[in-house]
C-alpha cells in the first residue's frame, strides 16, 4: 500500500532533533524523500544514514537566506522537485521584560523565528509555482495565539508567523500552493533545556521530567510529544488536506482553553511544597 506522501519531496528545517526529526522519520515512512536541513551536522548526517537513500542532509542555518536557498536547491537537484517545505527550525527564548530588550536580542530572535520562515517561503514558492502545486507548513506556537506562553519577542515572532501564513496563503493560492501553520503547545523536547544553556544531550535527559509536569498542565492528561506535531504535519503535507490553506492548527491538548500554562505550573509547584 502506497504511503500518504508517496512520490513527494520535502525539505524540513531543524530536522536533526525534536519535532523536525520525528517529522522526517514519519515522512520517509510514508513514502517521501526528505532533505534534512539543520545546523547540527553530526546529528543530521546520522539521521540521513538512519533513514537511507530517501533522505539527504544539508547544512542549513535558517538565519542565512543563502543557506535556505541552498537547501531548497539541494532538494531540487537531488530529488527533482519540492512538494513540501516545513519551516520548523527554531529554539525557545525567554527574553525577560520589554525594558530589557536590546537590538542584538531583537535581531537574534526575529532572524531565527520569523526570518527563517520568510526566506523558507521565499525560496520554496517559485519552485512550487512552476510545478503547479505544493504545501508549505510553518511552525508557530501557542505563544503566538495568546499571552503568557513565551517571552516577549518569541511570542511576537510566532504571532507574526501565524499572520504571515494567512497572507502568503492568499498570495499563492491561485498557483495551487497551500500555506498552513501548526501551533505546538507544551511539547517536551530538548528546546526547553537549551533555553537554559544546557547541551543537547543534557537537555534531552530532562525530557521525562518535563513530560510528567506537562501532563498535569492541560485538560488532556498526558504530555504531548513530537509525534503529535509530526502527525499534524503529515496531514498538512498530504493530499488529504488539499482544500486547507491559511489556517493555524493548535496542537496543545486543550492548554489554551482554560488557565494559562504559567498559572497551572505555579499551582503545581505550590502543591508540591
Amino acid at each position: 500500500m502506497a504511503g500518504q506522501l508517496e512520490g513527494k519531496v520535502a525539505v524540513i528545517t531543524g530536522a536533526a532533533s525534536g519535532i523536525g526529526a520525528a517529522t522526517a522519520r514519519l515522512f520517509v515512512a510514508e513514502g517521501a524523500r526528505v532533505v534534512l536541513a539543520d545546523i547540527q551536522d553530526e546529528r543530521g548526517a546520522a539521521m540521513a544514514e538512519e533513514l537511507g537513500p530517501a533522505a539527504s542532509f544539508a547544512h542549513c542555518d535558517v538565519t542565512s537566506e543563502q543557506e535556505i536557498a541552498a537547501a531548497v536547491g539541494h532538494a531540487v537537484e537531488k530529488f527533482g522537485r519540492l512538494d513540501v517545505m516545513f519551516n520548523n527550525a527554531g529554539r525557545g527564548h525567554m527574553e525577560g521584560l520589554i525594558e530589557d530588550m536590546t537590538p542584538q536580542l531583537y535581531r537574534e530572535v526575529t532572524d531565527l523565528l520569523l526570518g527563517g520562515v520568510v526566506f523558507g517561503m521565499k525560496h520554496a514558492v517559485p519552485v512550487m509555482k512552476r510545478q503547479g502545486s505544493g504545501s508549505i507548513i510553518n511552525t508557530a506556537s501557542i505563544a503566538g495565539l495568546g499571552v503568557g506562553y513565551g517571552g516577549t519577542m518569541y511570542s511576537a515572532s510566532k504571532a507574526a508567523v501565524i499572520h504571515l501564513t494567512r497572507v502568503i496563503a492568499n498570495e499563492v493560492g491561485e498557483s495551487n500552493v497551500r500555506v498552513n501553520a501548526i501551533a505546538p503547545g507544551a511539547i517536551p523536547t530538548a528546546i526547553f533545556g537549551r533555553v537554559g544553556g544546557m547541551t543537547q544531550e543534557a537537555a534531552e535527559s530532562i525530557i521525562p521530567m518535563l513530560q510528567a509536569g506537562f501532563a498535569k498542565a492541560q485538560p488532556i492528561p498526558r504530555s504531548g510529544d513530537a509525534n503529535d506535531i509530526a502527525n499534524t504535519a503529515l496531514w498538512l503535507a498530504s493530499d488529504a488536506s488539499s482544500f486547507v490553506t491559511g489556517v493555524c492548527i493548535p496542537v496543545e491538548g486543550g492548554l489554551t482553553t482554560g488557565k494559562l500554562f504559567s498559572q497551572r505550573m505555579a499551582e503545581m509547584q505550590a502543591g508540591s511544597r
